[in-house]
């Protein structure tokens, strides 16, 4: 993948998605993610991962506000295992993955922002990226806020019954304290279920994403996540000509 400081700005009438281009615009991004992740209206949501990873901001030109952001890292092969999301699942069936994979995580949008104005932005960027680098997978942990599981169980029951995950690429329990979907009682109301998925794991589902057959509870960051893949090579092709367009 090419090194996003490099990559020119992408602008949709007063929106503008761009790389962080120093420790002000990572300030920021961490600002954002604490008041999101962890309901911090000051610190930071800093951790071991930022280092190695490219950070993107989504901008409000005309408020010279921050509405959104994201962080991406490349992995080939088994070098997936030192990922952020290898801290809690079994990784190792998708060392064999035969493309490049890019993982994707603290995506987060500022509460007051349009959410799907940024959300359609954020895409475009990240298709950028994966077109840019010949990825094969987009992957990462999808939160659900809070870490109390049965709240989210009619989510969770409708991604088992509809949304598991390749039997060679599945990802395998690592973490302690997990929701394992198998033991979930029978999906109840899906349109319930999908109201109460994370905007972004909706998009992952549409465009033909996988989760784990489990959630994990991470109580450092007070959510409830599922890993999330996407293949791109069976994205829909009428989604993927709209992602492209609008990456243009």
């Amino acid at each position: 993948m090419k090194d996003i400081r490099a990559t020119p700005l992408l602008v949709k009438g007063r929106l503008r998605v761009r790389p962080a281009s120093g420790p002000g615009d990572l300030d920021r991004l961490l600002a954002l993610r604490a008041l999101c992740f962890r309901g911090a209206a000051t610190g930071d949501d800093r951790d071991n991962f930022d280092a190695a990873c490219d950070h993107i901001l989504i901008e409000d030109m005309a408020q010279d506000s921050l509405l959104g952001g994201f962080r991406l890292r490349r992995f080939d092969g088994a070098a997936i295992i030192h990922s952020y999301s290898a801290q809690f699942y079994d990784l190792a069936a998708l060392a064999a993955f035969p493309a490049p994979m890019l993982e994707l995580g603290r995506f987060c949008l500022h509460p007051g922002a349009p959410d799907a104005d940024v959300l359609r932005l954020a895409w475009a960027a990240i298709t950028r990226q994966v077109d840019c680098g010949g990825v094969g997978l987009l992957f990462g942990c999808s939160s659900f806020a809070g870490c109390d599981a049965a709240r989210h169980g009619d989510a969770f029951a409708l991604l088992r019954d509809r949304h598991g995950a390749p039997a060679r690429w599945a990802p395998g329990i690592k973490a302690g304290e997990v929701v394992r979907f198998a033991s979930l009682s029978p999906a109840g109301d899906p349109a319930r279920g999908v109201k109460g998925m994370p905007a972004l794991l909706r998009t992952y589902l549409a465009m033909g994403g996988w989760v784990s057959n489990h959630a994990v509870i991470d109580r450092n960051l007070g959510t409830t996540h599922v890993f999330t893949g996407l293949e791109i090579g069976r994205v829909p092709a009428g989604r993927a000509r709209l992602l492209r367009s609008a990456a243009r």
